[in-house]
């Protein structure tokens, strides 16, 4: 199973979370990953952050990375977005 988990910070603080748990695996790793942030916006009510070569990057080597506010169009009233993948071995 693919879970992408995303977290709300501000101060160091984790304001909100939410997990979205994709059971489709005829899908590409960019794909679930495309369909899990389009579950967490739509949670948080949050547009779709911009997507740069440093969370590609992050994802590739870390398995998350974070969303600062020259990710959002719009104003963001927390410090970032931090997502991770989170996948069991089945």
């Amino acid at each position: 199973m693919y879970r992408l988990w995303g977290k709300i910070m501000k101060n160091n603080d984790m304001k909100n979370d939410h997990v979205v748990e994709i059971e489709r695996p005829e899908l590409t790793a960019e794909e679930r990953l495309k369909e899990g942030m389009e579950g967490l916006c739509q949670h948080f009510d949050l547009q779709r952050p911009m997507w740069f070569s440093d969370n590609q990057r992050d994802i590739k080597d870390f398995n998350k990375t974070q969303f600062l506010d020259h990710h959002f169009i719009e104003n963001i009233a927390f410090d970032y977005l931090e997502i991770e993948i989170i996948e069991d071995e089945d």
